[in-house]
């Protein structure tokens, strides 16, 4: 049975379910800069295969529907080349045999890196930062959709997509990381 952290029970988030496939410590969150910072994209589709076997592990799993990758800014896109998350979604939507969306959601408006920002800013940081892209909006009603992610640390991006899936018309979103902040370290 799943269990919510005191943080939760005190603030809804926007999603419904998180798999994670590890805690983000060594050695995967050094993997995990190399493929973000480092253009190690050789490594999105291990990511892809252990996040998978977390998944399959999950006793009442609801597949989605379809997987949306957390959106990089423009210009963060065009800095690093490649969007992190994509390239897990990618590998990720073929194990699970879920249609992969994505332009489903945009960054509309640009960010500081969430790891730049204190806790306390981290929200306002990504307010109004997502939009689900016009032309998507239909496919989000009464849809189960799956946010990929690289890293989850405070929740707050994966938050914010998620209440515009709702917004949107999404039933249900499930946030789908490779790895987590453990919560003594959020």
């Amino acid at each position: 049975m799943a269990t919510l952290c005191g943080r939760c029970l005190r603030h809804t988030p926007a999603y419904d379910a998180t798999i994670t496939a590890f805690d983000y410590a060594a050695p995967v969150d050094q993997l995990l800069l190399q493929l973000k910072f480092g253009a190690r994209l050789a490594l999105a589709p291990l990511f892809a295969q252990l996040l998978h076997a977390a998944i399959e592990q999950q006793s009442r799993w609801d597949a989605p529907q379809l997987l949306c990758p957390v959106p990089l800014g423009p210009a963060r896109l065009a800095q690093r080349g490649y969007n992190q998350a994509l390239e897990i979604a990618r590998p990720l939507a073929r194990l699970l045999d879920v249609h992969l969306q994505p332009r489903l959601a945009l960054r509309v408006r640009e960010t500081r890196a969430q790891s730049s920002v204190t806790p306390q800013e981290r929200q306002a940081n990504l307010a109004h930062a997502f939009a689900i892209a016009p032309q998507h909006v239909a496919l989000l009603q009464g849809c189960h959709v799956g946010i990929v992610d690289d890293v989850m640390s405070s929740g707050h991006t994966v938050n914010a997509l998620a209440a515009a899936c709702k917004r949107a018309g999404a039933a249900k979103v499930s946030i789908l990381v490779v790895a987590r902040t453990p919560l003594r370290q959020r």
